[in-house]
């Protein structure tokens, strides 16, 4: 039931309003005395009893809720786990006689209804609650009591009021922020819905605070450390600081569901002034390039410091890691996901449109569909109360703002195990990454009067990998298979079927009659600046000799699949004999790239050819990601918390042009705030050399992360790893 009537406005019956309390900030004033019912004493109540203070046992409590770690003053608490609390009286409490209620409040407008009002009593008179108290302990004036939050309690901070009861009214002690506490989701108890049963995998999804984003590309993966940050100072707080931005109801904060949902949404800022600013266009004068970030607790104190101000600026991995960390903090299993070729399917159809001219060459202006060369998402590890039980386990939840979902730019949370099985009429956004793993990339050739036709059809290139960090080690693990079956098998073709009767459009194209020809392009690991060799291999796979006819056309490209500008095409021939392989080779000249690349330093290659025998077309494509120099970095000192260490980072321009706006970011969890140092230029053949002091605050292993940004380079890292002792 809601809060008694006779109480004073906003305490009160509403009469014929319905309020939603979307403040965590905001509280409510409580009145010290109240009379009950039909009672109006002619003086003050009779102070029979009397509490002098409570003590919440910080740190006892955080021991046992595996919240120590949280750099914040306040009790932190799990769900459905009983923390103590000390109340001490003017006088020993006797429970036949006396009775005692604590009260707990989140909000402005506390409602036993709505788990924003809970009283849990001790003594002569007892209420019903839906959290759980005991008498545990009396000792002189002092008791020691045990409080259990219900396991589907709201998430965020809480008042507590220590009122003692008597036959005329209520006394109640003064707010004190001292005795706030925060509650959070528990996935160590099997009643949470966040409950995850594995300790290794809660203590990496849940407990650690930095992790491996993987990029680069399917043939060259390569990874940077990121600062998840989640238990820093002000970080939690900052967490709940969005839910209240976005005026997330109170009520609806105990479902990791509704969480999970409201997080993809409010994490950028399209839509609702989210935490942050998109930018794909290659211009980051007026904020941060999302290449030079180092982690995410930066970034949610620079937004709640600045009152909801959207940071800029932020692409996929900045703004995955970004929701990683809001999810760790408040308690709900997560990690970070990368598909390699994950296609962004515009149409709604499963598949990646990619137009060629008449000779062959990319048609830019019409290829409207992308295949990112990678995309990150988040997982969330929760029980589905909205789904079939085989449905719950991870969930993807995607804030990357690419497509609306019931109005918002948002996607998820979706069932991985919906998405692998094709049964895609659940909630939430299921189609959309269905397709970003499933689609088809089709080849269409403009004839020259402008009619097209389908030229080729690839059905492995997207999803071809995605993987995730393996617990307690910096290497990746490979899920592709949890969210599709090998390509090709019985299970793949079920799936496929499914999914067009849960509402994918079918194929309107026949099955292309095999070329028996195909091609591999290779090449080597190539650092940006270097000359170097592309490979096509032509394998033919038939008794006849066939000649092909290619077309080579070489892009700068952005990690999201969208070309800037040609910068090399090229034509050749070659005769194949039966059943066997020859390679073709193009040479690419450094000059003829680098003043083409964008961030990311991407080139696409795309190769369309021809049978001259048979007339069947022959595609292929391949991306090479080239590495940028080394960024340099060295500690020197004892390891020890709040002892000073000396970090030494050095970085050499090799190149021949003059490097400009450069920017050094520092970071680390337990060891250092974020520093930055900016340079306005580095000539050719110059160097950066920073020294400073960091002194670790935190025992355990922790991790120094290191990055240079500047144009034209992008993303130079690096990491070291650091055990300091206490």
């Amino acid at each position: 039931m809601a809060l008694p009537s006779h109480l004073p406005w906003p305490w009160g019956s509403q009469r014929a309003r319905i309020a939603f309390a979307i403040s965590n900030a905001l509280e409510v004033s409580l009145p010290e005395c109240e009379s009950l019912p039909g009672v109006m004493p002619r003086g003050p109540l009779p102070q029979t009893l009397s509490v002098q203070s409570l003590d919440m046992h910080i740190t006892e409590n955080k021991q046992a809720h595996n919240t120590s770690m949280y750099k914040n003053s306040s009790l932190i608490v799990r769900r459905n786990k009983e923390f103590l609390i000390d109340i001490l009286f003017d006088r020993p409490f006797d429970e036949t006689q006396d009775t005692v209620q604590l009260e707990f409040m989140i909000g402005s407008v506390p409602d036993e209804n709505k788990g924003t009002y809970i009283t849990v009593s001790f003594g002569s008179v007892k209420t019903e609650s839906s959290w759980r108290g005991r008498l545990l302990e009396k000792q002189g004036n002092s008791i020691r009591v045990g409080i259990t939050p219900d396991v589907q309690s709201i998430i965020g901070r809480f008042s507590t009021f220590a009122v003692v009861v008597n036959e005329t009214g209520k006394r109640r002690t003064e707010k004190n922020s001292a005795t706030d506490f925060y509650v959070l989701f528990n996935p160590w108890d099997p009643s949470d819905q966040v409950y995850m049963p594995n300790e290794a995998e809660r203590q990496e999804y849940v407990m650690n605070d930095v992790g491996t984003i993987y990029n680069g590309e399917i043939n060259d993966i390569s990874f940077r450390s990121w600062n998840y940050g989640q238990f820093e100072e002000g970080v939690l707080d900052a967490c709940l600081f969005i839910l209240d931005s976005g005026k997330m109801p109170l009520m609806y904060r105990g479902n990791a569901t509704e969480v999970a949902r409201q997080a993809s949404a409010l994490m950028n800022s399209i839509d609702d002034n989210g935490v942050l600013a998109g930018n794909w266009t290659g211009d980051y004068s007026s904020g941060t390039a999302p290449t030079a970030w180092t982690g995410s607790a930066e970034i949610l104190l620079k937004y709640a410091s600045k009152g909801g101000a959207p940071v800029c600026f932020a692409q996929c991995w900045v703004f995955a890691g970004t929701l990683n960390t809001f999810f760790r903090a408040l308690g709900i299993p997560a990690r970070v996901i990368t598909n390699y070729c994950s296609a962004h399917d515009n149409g709604g159809n499963i598949k990646a449109n990619i137009m060629l001219n008449p000779d062959g060459s990319v048609n830019r202006k019409k290829t409207r569909d992308s295949i990112w060369n990678y995309h990150c998402w988040n997982e969330v590890f929760m029980k589905r109360f909205d789904l079939p039980d085989q449905y719950s386990g991870w969930q993807v939840a995607d804030c990357t703002p690419q497509e609306t979902s019931d109005g918002l730019y948002r996607c998820g949370p979706t069932s991985v195990k919906c998405i692998k099985e094709g049964d895609l009429s659940y909630s939430f956004d299921s189609r959309f990454v269905f397709a970003e793993v499933n689609s088809d990339v089709v080849f269409h050739q403009f004839d020259k009067y402008g009619n097209s036709k389908i030229v080729h059809v690839d059905t492995t290139y997207v999803g071809q990998l995605i993987v995730t960090k393996r617990p307690n080690t910096n290497g990746y693990i490979d899920i592709t298979l949890n969210y599709k079956y090998p390509k090709g098998s019985a299970e793949d073709k079920r799936v496929m079927q499914l999914a067009e009767r849960r509402g994918i459009p079918k194929r309107k194209y026949s099955p292309l009659p095999d070329a028996g020809v195909q091609i591999d392009i290779k090449a080597e690991t190539i650092k940006i600046g270097e000359n170097f060799t592309l490979t096509m291999n032509i394998k033919n796979q038939t008794s006849q000799t066939s000649t092909v006819s290619l077309t080579v056309t070489g892009c700068a490209m952005y990690y999201t699949g969208l070309t800037s500008s040609t910068f090399k095409l090229e034509n050749y021939s070659s005769t194949v004999d039966a059943w066997q392989t020859t390679p073709v080779t193009m040479k690419v000249q450094a000059a003829e790239y680098m003043s083409f690349l964008v961030e990311q330093s991407n080139l696409l290659f795309v190769v369309h050819g021809q049978v001259n025998e048979t007339g069947k077309s022959v595609s292929a494509m391949r991306v090479i990601n080239l590495r940028p120099p080394e960024l340099m970095m060295k500690v020197t000192g004892v390891p020890q918390v709040g002892r000073d260490l000396m970090v030494s980072v050095s970085f050499q321009n090799p190149y021949n042009f003059t490097l400009k706006n450069v920017q050094l970011r520092l970071d680390g969890a337990g060891l250092t705030p974020t520093k930055v140092k900016s340079y306005d230029q580095v000539a050719p053949g110059g160097s950066v050399q920073y020294t400073d002091t960091i002194t670790p605050y935190s025992p355990g292993r922790k991790v120094l992360i290191g990055c240079l940004d500047c144009i034209p380079l992008s993303q130079i890292t690096n990491q070291l790893e650091i055990n300091v002792v206490n």
